[in-house]
């Protein structure tokens, strides 16, 4: 591991301390975040190091204003840049790129962005117009600046995770996305910078996402309809939980028709809700299908 990590705020030094390794042919992986690191972060960067080997691992640490809609948490994000220096020195991460806003948009709002399609009108993009345009388009950027070969994100994002990947196809980035496992709390809540500002009585009713989750998972076997129902009666029984929305896609977010069937087919169920004020967001692979019989036995109903 490194003694620590060489940080770089601007484009100069980034590319001053990038160029050495590029000239020695090593392989860039980047870890793209925005910063309030916690165990999730540190599983990227552990799956960065063992994919890239000795090249060097970019973490890059930047509050995206562009993906923030007004009235959103943009100005209580938490920014806790010594502790995640640290944590990213902990994981022998070779640079941290922190720019300030005005580096990464010396101009202000860019006139150019990145389209992110319709699917980014759809689940979180409902909820949250003009997110995902933010989101690609900072991306976007930094695999400009770091030009690495390979970036890893959380599947705890999933809807961005598809989203990244599609632009990286569609845009011939040469960039390889890499989906990493969602890192969970004993009771299943799925890390998030977020999580800290859940009070004690809302973080224990936080945990039901991640029931709902599973209970769906019990019953995908018998199709979408019983496994969107049965996450649905778990989170109708906790108090103080708004669901925004349920629902279960295809593994790139298409629709699904099928409720059920003799054919296994993979899946994905996604939700979002505020508990205790907080908005937060969980997902989980389903194998939907496989059954002979379309519905679940009647007690399950």
């Amino acid at each position: 591991m490194t003694a620590g990590p060489l940080l770089a705020t601007t484009r100069e030094e980034l590319s001053a301390v990038l160029g050495p390794h590029r000239g020695a042919g090593a392989r860039v992986a980047l870890v793209p975040t925005m910063g309030a690191l916690h165990d999730g972060h540190e599983s990227l960067l552990r799956l960065a190091r063992e994919r890239v080997g000795d090249g060097p691992v970019v973490t890059s640490i930047f509050v995206n204003p562009l993906q923030f809609a007004p009235g959103e948490d943009l100005d209580r994000y938490p920014r806790t840049l010594d502790a995640d220096l640290e944590v990213c020195r902990r994981q022998g991460v070779d640079v941290v790129f922190a720019p300030s806003v005005t580096e990464v948009y010396p101009d202000g709002d860019p006139l150019v962005t990145v389209d992110p399609g319709l699917l980014a009108a759809e689940l979180e993009g409902e909820s949250r117009p003009g997110h995902f345009r933010g989101v690609l388009t900072v991306v976007a950027k930094l695999f400009g600046l770091t030009r690495p070969d390979l970036a890893v994100f959380g599947e705890k994002d999933f809807q961005q995770l598809v989203l990244i990947r599609r632009m990286s196809r569609d845009l011939c980035t040469g960039v390889e996305v890499i989906g990493a496992p969602t890192v969970r709390e004993p009771d299943g809540l799925a890390l998030s910078s977020r999580n800290r500002f859940l009070d004690s009585e809302a973080r224990a009713r936080a945990a039901v996402l991640s029931r709902a989750l599973r209970a769906a998972e019990e019953h995908a076997s018998y199709g979408v309809e019983a496994a969107r129902d049965a996450a649905l009666r778990v989170l109708e029984g906790e108090p103080g939980v708004d669901v925004d929305y349920l629902a279960i896609r295809t593994p790139e977010l298409g629709h699904l028709d099928e409720t059920g069937g003799h054919e296994a087919a993979a899946g994905r169920i996604l939700v979002a809700a505020r508990v205790g004020g907080t908005r937060l967001i969980d997902n989980l692979a389903l194998v939907l299908g496989g059954q002979a019989h379309a519905r679940p036995p009647v007690g399950d109903r």
